[in-house]
């Protein structure tokens, strides 16, 4: 397809292949076509002043060469058909987006980045990454977030599934389901399938009033997540509210074999928050957002974002053309948006925490919501 296409040194067909996985052969058609005319682009100054009925020079012919950033360029406009049928996320998520939570975000570092950006590490020391990660915690802290920022960092694909959507009342259809959305992660790898609300897809087997269409559903993502050990490039994230409930087959080694506790923030961690969330906002002087984190205990990063939010409406109410949010703003917000997480709540994931060092949850602790 390329054979007669004139290629700068630059260009490497090997690494544009690896990139490509998902492209069908039209879509390397399109891709290589649009290199091409890109190039034409850079020339058409050159061109343009040649007449109608007179040949291109071959000074400017010398110069029609496609480079790497005009691959680069055309990457950006083809997309592979696998992901025109599906939808696939590229998350804009960075880790500064996120404030806090930085052993957190070493985890998820160590075990999504690692393996997809040192893959021949893994090979070299004779070791297979972890296929699946569980993310829990209380509600609002950031589980959605992290999963979309490491697949933003780590160049990976994201397909985005909510449990609940994904179960279906007719007898097949939600393994169906569960099958397609991992054929699709194989065809766009590198790809992270991020399952929120994994508890509604996968409760403990025989605890569901569904229990036929669970279990089902249960022995699918098993026999799905079981084949990821051989493919790399595909890893599961899920994020629950409700570890307690989760099938405890899910759990095992090769599995959701990694969880991760993201917890209530803590003050520091809420500073960094704030920090997140009033770094474009035109702040009085007497604004004090350490004081502020000091005083938003029992609040999640939802929470504080709400609270950052409302004081800016508070400056707004008083004067549409305001440029600035003062410390009275931030009082009133306060006094509309309250902590959601509770210390009752706090023992309870401490508790799951401790118990799940045998890779498998206990069933004996009761959830405080």
């Amino acid at each position: 397809m390329l054979a007669l296409m004139p290629l700068a040194k630059n260009v490497d067909l090997d690494k544009i292949s690896e990139i490509t996985y998902g492209y069908v052969g039209a879509d390397i058609s399109a891709l290589s076509k649009e290199g091409a005319m890109h190039a034409l682009r850079r020339l058409l100054p050159d061109i343009g002043i040649i007449k109608e009925d007179k040949p291109i020079p071959q000074e400017v012919l010398k110069k029609l060469i496609v480079t790497k950033e005009d691959f680069d360029h055309a990457l950006k406009m083809v997309e592979p058909s696998a992901m025109r049928e599906v939808m696939i996320e590229m998350p804009n998520i960075k880790w500064e987006n996120i404030g806090g939570l930085e052993d957190v975000k070493k985890l998820l570092k160590e075990t999504v980045e690692w393996p997809l950006k040192y893959a021949e590490s893994y090979t070299r020391l004779g070791i297979r990454p972890s296929t699946g990660i569980l993310l829990f915690g209380p509600p609002g802290t950031g589980k959605t977030l992290l999963a979309k920022a490491v697949a933003t960092e780590s160049g990976a694909n994201f397909i985005s599934v909510k449990g609940p959507e994904l179960l279906s009342m007719y007898v097949g259809e939600s393994e169906k389901h569960v099958r397609e959305v991992f054929r699709r992660a194989k065809q766009v790898a590198p790809c992270i399938i991020f399952f929120d609300e994994i508890d509604a897809l996968v409760p403990k087997r025989g605890a569901s009033s569904d229990s036929h269409v669970t279990e089902r559903v249960v022995s699918q993502l098993l026999a799905e997540m079981s084949g990821l050990e051989e493919l790399r490039g595909v890893l599961v994230i899920a994020a629950t509210n409700r570890p307690d409930i989760i099938d405890t087959a899910l759990l095992r080694p090769g599995r959701l074999d990694r969880q991760i506790l993201v917890p209530t923030p803590d003050e520091k961690t809420r500073l960094e928050i704030m920090k997140v969330h009033t770094k474009a906002m035109p702040l009085a002087g007497d604004v004090d957002i350490n004081s502020i984190a000091a005083q938003t205990k029992g609040f999640s990063g939802a929470d504080i974002e709400a609270l950052c939010r409302e004081a800016a409406l508070f400056a707004m109410r008083k004067n549409l053309n305001t440029d600035i949010v003062s410390k009275k703003d931030f009082d009133e917000a306060m006094n509309e948006i309250k902590p959601s997480l509770t210390e009752e709540m706090n023992q309870f994931y401490d508790s799951m925490m401790r118990k799940k060092r045998s890779q498998v949850m206990d069933e004996d602790i009761t959830y405080m919501g």
